[in-house]
Parts: structure tokens; sequence; C-alpha cells
């Protein structure tokens, strides 16, 4: 009888080791499952047509899980894109539309109905791109609220103000001040205003009717903290509609930071503009780290004209340093040019190939883990500095002139980078964002 019961109690025993032993290999298999759907991989695509977009998630759906509809075309069509996203998740993967226009109101109809059509395969919406880079390089316009004012920063970091009368004040980045007043309907007189006090007006025998320094006190963007407030009023307004609805996706080249800020709970740092790699992960990584969001890399072009992507070597060595640096996100940005004969657009064999193994030696390799890279360190920048850091002299916020500060801000940069590699993330001094517990060095830029 003994022996029986302890020939039981030693069956009972194996039995509960076998039992745990399975528990512990499903939860791990599970913790695996869900940690590997986390990461999300694919392509966009930048054509207009519904059959070329699917021929594209033919050729990818084994070796990706994302599809991202990024055409300036379709995105006005909902037709279009229901039938694409369908044909996308029936693919088995995630979907990621792109609207670069203002959404209407009406856009919330059609989402609840996209809702209920894909479900969690629909990650969410990806609005608008490069807010920052567009800040820095390109046309931005703002309206002034308390004025009224239409303020235009331009690609040349010039401001064009506007006026309500009908005046127009024009501030050159070289300090040269040029004003339009209208007299009637039809005429008006044209004035420049130099910093040395010379006055140059369209008709001979005119007076000043105000100074340039007056021109210059009512001049927009007068410092960096001005043009935070203005940069994050205009942006909250047109991303908080959408951030009502679901997460709010972009991409970016520069000032992360302020992106977060604007409202996007998704950015994408854009890889291969010759800017440097370590410094672009970095930067999007601190800020998502810091404002508790998350983050992704866009692999773009890296010349103005054919082939305009990377090579697929390089382009597999991107993906990878940024998988294991903790991209959530990694995607090809696919161009199609009117005409082309490759019907997969600007993506060649070449990485395709990348791609795939990416997919296959990375992501699905458990030796290779992701977000392995960690940031143990972390630069501190000046708070609402808005300096490019692509170069000693980049523009700061698009309408300053880099001084010797910025040039002293790029230069540590660089050198912090050296010195510390991937395991950097760069944020701002702002006391909103405490610094995680889990950097080991702070490094702060002293003015």
């Amino acid at each position: 009888m003994q022996r029986r019961l302890k020939k039981q109690s030693i069956l009972a025993i194996i039995l509960i080791v076998i039992i745990v032993s399975v528990t512990i290999l499903f939860v791990q298999s599970g913790t695996q499952s869900r940690d590997s759907a986390q990461v999300f991989v694919g392509v966009s695509y930048g054509g207009n047509s519904v059959p070329e977009a699917k021929m594209l998630i033919d050729k990818v759906k084994s070796y990706t899980n994302l599809f991202v509809l990024q055409s300036g075309t379709l995105q006005r069509d909902t037709a279009s894109i229901n039938e694409v996203g369908d044909y996308a998740v029936a693919s088995g993967m995630y979907f990621l539309p792109y609207f670069g226009i203002y959404i209407e109101d009406t856009f919330s109809v059609w989402f609840d109905s996209a809702k209920q059509r894909w479900g969690d395969h629909l990650l969410g919406v990806y609005y608008s791109d490069e807010l920052g880079g567009k800040m820095l390089d390109d046309y931005s316009k703002f309206i002034d609220p308390v004025t009224g004012d239409s303020i235009m920063k331009t690609r040349y970091s010039d401001i064009v103000v506007e006026k309500a009368n009908g005046a127009t004040i024009h501030y050159e980045l070289n300090g040269k001040i040029n004003l339009y007043e209208p007299i009637s309907d039809v005429d008006g007189v044209y004035s420049t205003y130099y910093p040395n006090g010379t006055v140059i007006f369209s008709r001979p025998g005119m007076e000043a009717s105000t100074t340039y320094k007056q021109l210059l006190d009512v001049k927009p963007f007068k410092d960096s903290n001005e043009v935070v407030q203005q940069f994050l009023t205009k942006n909250h307004r047109e991303i908080g509609f959408l951030k009502n609805l679901t997460t709010v996706f972009s991409s970016d080249y520069a000032l992360y930071w302020y992106d977060y800020q604007a409202g996007y709970d998704v950015l994408l740092t854009q890889l291969g503009w010759n800017i440097s790699l370590n410094q672009q992960i970095s930067l999007c990584r601190g800020a998502a780290t810091a404002q508790g969001k998350d983050w992704g890399a866009i692999i773009t072009w890296r010349y103005n004209s054919p082939p305009y992507l990377d090579s697929g070597e390089e382009i597999y060595d991107q993906l990878k340093t940024a998988y294991e640096g903790g991209a959530k996100y990694l995607i090809l940005f696919n161009f199609y040019e009117e005409g082309a004969s490759n019907p997969y657009g600007t993506l060649k064999d070449e990485h395709f190939t990348a791609l795939e193994s990416f997919w296959r030696d990375v992501v699905q390799n458990p030796n290779v883990v992701h977000g392995m890279v960690k940031a143990d360190s972390v630069l501190v920048l000046p708070r609402n500095f808005g300096g490019g850091l692509r170069w000693r002299e980049d523009i700061v916020w698009g309408v300053f002139k880099a001084d010797e500060t910025t040039g002293r801000i790029w230069e540590f940069t660089q050198s912090t980078i050296n010195k510390y590699g991937y395991a950097l993330d760069i944020v701002y001094d702002d006391s909103a964002y405490p610094l995680s517990s889990d950097y080991q060095n702070i490094i702060r830029f002293q003015e």
C-alpha cells in the first residue's frame, strides 16, 4: 500500500512538472508571438492604380505584414482605399492609409466604417508628413491668433505677412523689409527698408509712413519660443480631430520632438537622405521615449534622380540597425514615376531581396532581439532649439540664421554621437518630460 501511494505521489509530481513546463512553454510561445506582432514591416505604394497596388501586395505579402497606401491620387477616392485595404487585409497584412490633404468632418463617417471593416488590421491614419522638415525647408502657413494676419514662412526663410487691410510686409532673411501699402483697389505703394535706415520707394517723392524699427517690432517669430507656440497651435488644430478617432502616423527628417508635441502618436524617421543614420535614430527614439510615443523608420531616397533608392545591401543594414534600436515600424518608401517601365515603382529586385532577407534573417530570427541596442545615455539640447542639425550652419526653425551658439550645438552633438553611438538618445530640455531613469549618462549642452 505504501509503495502504491509512493508510486502515485511520484507520478503526480511528474505530471505537475509536465503541466508547469508545458504552461511555461505556451506562455513563452504566446509572448513571442505577441512580440513579433508588435513589429510591423512593409512597403508603401505611391502610385495611382488599384491593380498596381494589388500587384505590389502579392509581391511582398509572404515577407511583410504591413501595407501603406501612400497615394496622392487615391487618397481622394474612398472606394479605391476600401478596395486596396480589403485586398491587403485579406492577404494577412495590416493596413495604413495616407491622407496628405486636410480631412473634413465627413471623414469620420468613412473611418467608422473602415474600423468595422478591418478591425485591428487598420493601424490608424498616416496624415501629412514632414511638418518639421517643411518648417525648415519649405513653405508653411500660419494665422496670427491675435490679429488674424496670414503669415507665410517661405522655403527661402523669408516671412511674408498679409494684413486684413491689404498691406503686405515681406521680411527677408538678410534683414531687408519690403512693404506694400494699398492706396486704392487697383494701386499701391512699394517701399524697401534697409537695416541702415535707407528707404527706397516705388514712387519718387514719397515719405516713409513708418520706420524700419517699427516694422521689425511687429515681425512674427521673433524668437524660438514664439515659433514653437505658433507651430504647435497650428498643428494641434489639424491633428487633434484625427486623434479623437485613431492613432495618427507621420514621417519626418527633423524636429521630431515638436512633431510629437503637435499631436502625432507615431513618427517614422526618414533614413537615406545622406543624413547620419545614428543621429536620425537618436533624435526620433529620444523624442518618442521622453513623450511616451511609438516610433519607426521609413527608408526614403538617397538620390533625387534614378535610381533614387540606396542599394539593397545598404537598405538591409539600415532596416536591421533600426530594428535593433527598437523601431516598431519599418517601411520602404516606394515612388511611382509616371511613364516608368518598372511595375513596382522605384523598388527593384535587390530591394525586394533585401526586404525578404530582413524578414527571414532578422525579424523571424530568435537570435536577433528587437530593441537589443538600448540607449543608456542621453544628450539634452536647449529648450525649444529648432536647428536642423544637418550641418554646422543649418537654418534654425526655418527663419533664423545659424550663429556661434547653434554652431557649437551642432559640433557638440556630433562629438557626443561619435562617443556613444546608437546607445545615445537626443532630447530637449523640458520639465514636462522627465528623463528616464534608464539613462546612466546625462550629457547637457552648456551655452
